[in-house]
């Protein structure tokens, strides 16, 4: 069943590529000259290299292919998912480029003596500069809207601030500031230099406590523990506290739990702190479930003092239910990237309780960062890269 899917696939994504190669290639060249042999090449080696990126990193090939295949085959990728946007959107244009032509062809068929002649069929180089037109204008477009995503993510998150009543928080944590950062993605393109970006970052808002939830990294501690050497000069008053995403199990969480806390984080697997004003848990990932070192709400949450506020650190926002279930105050999460490429957004929301900002689900607060990384494509659209300050407020201050 798996292969018939995957074949099922592999066959629609050639005919888009098929389709968006028709429409950029094909339509805007004439015989098999140069540009047409170029533009079809490019279709050619664009995919295979986006499939061999992807299979590079799932498959743990050496550290330096994958960083040598991800560059072309992800910025691929993207370009290639607005390149056929930006052909789709071009098809609304060309009735109207027929009409425009049209009646071109009418004024022109008038003679000198004002007698209507019959109009004539149109020429093949009106209709190959109406495809380069629309062709190049889409070419463009996707380039520009890949390159502008590319850039707002290699220059790094912004900082986002965002205010949380809490009820049960006393007066005295009132303005409580945890910087949270998730989905880092440091791996084959977003590396130590990215990493000390992110570092540099989260130490200016100088936050009380610093909440790394999840999807740190997209490789193994052999290959990526340089890239994560900058988390050692993360600095907060209470100290900073990571729990695992779904991508750590793909890179070995276990290493990554010892690697983080040689750094000086302090990892929350199914556990509590109590702080001074709050209790602080933190939940591992779904994907552990598999190795079974999954989610453990009871663990992490039975027992505690129901009087006193508790904030949880939990990667996916569906686990906010089971957050719900344990009277939980606040939930910190990342995961959805905002969508990361527009209109992500809508797949993202198909699989989320909520996809971006802050949200109630009873008397439990949810609130999910679009992440400071990102993964396959280092690109955003629509979806800007952030690192959340957190600012809890007493409802008695």
């Amino acid at each position: 069943m798996i292969i018939v899917v995957g074949l099922v696939a592999l066959a629609v994504v050639a005919v888009l590529y098929w389709y968006v190669w028709r429409r950029l290639v094909r339509d805007t060249t004439t015989g098999w000259g140069w540009p047409r042999r170029l533009g079809t090449a490019l279709f050619v080696v664009g995919p295979a290299l986006m499939f061999a990126a992807l299979f590079a990193e799932v498959g743990h090939a050496p550290f330096l292919l994958q960083r040598i295949l991800a560059w072309p085959g992800f910025l691929w990728m993207a370009l290639s998912l607005y390149l056929l946007l930006a052909v789709v959107a071009g098809e609304a244009i060309r009735p109207l480029a027929r009409v425009v032509q049209k009646r071109r062809r009418r004024v022109g068929a008038a003679g000198h003596d004002g007698e209507q002649q019959s109009p004539q069929a149109p020429t093949p180089t009106r209709r190959l500069f109406v495809s380069r037109v629309i062709g190049g204008a889409a070419a463009t477009a996707a380039t520009a809207t890949v390159g502008l995503g590319t850039y707002g993510v290699l220059r790094g998150p912004s900082v986002k601030r965002v205010t949380v009543p809490l009820a049960k928080l006393p007066r005295a944590a009132h303005g409580y500031r945890i910087a949270v950062v998730s989905d880092i993605h440091l791996g084959p393109v977003l590396g130590r230099g990215f990493g000390q970006r992110v570092v540099d970052t989260i130490n200016a808002t100088q936050p009380d406590l610093i909440a790394v939830v999840g999807d740190l990294v997209d490789g193994s501690v052999k290959d990526l523990g340089p890239a994560a050497a900058p988390l050692a000069q993360l600095s907060a008053r209470h100290g900073a506290y990571f729990v695992t995403g779904n991508h750590e199990y793909f890179s070995g969480a276990a290493q990554w739990v010892e690697e983080v806390r040689r750094l000086g984080l302090h990892p929350l697997e199914n556990a509590r702190t109590e702080l001074a004003h709050f209790d602080l848990a933190g939940v591992n990932d779904l994907a552990g479930e598999s190795t079974g070192q999954g989610p453990d709400f009871d663990r992490a949450l039975a027992g505690r003092d129901p009087a006193r506020a508790c904030v949880l650190l939990a990667h996916q926002p569906v686990q906010i239910h089971e957050a719900v279930r344990h009277h939980v105050d606040l939930q910190l999460s990342g995961h959805t990237h905002g969508g990361q490429l527009w209109p992500g957004d809508l797949v993202a929301a198909a699989a989320n309780p909520t996809v971006a900002g802050l949200d109630r689900y009873g008397d439990t607060q949810l609130y999910v960062s679009r992440g400071a990384g990102a993964w396959g494509p280092p690109t955003r659209v629509g979806a800007p890269s952030d690192i959340t300050v957190i600012e809890l407020a007493s409802r008695h201050a």
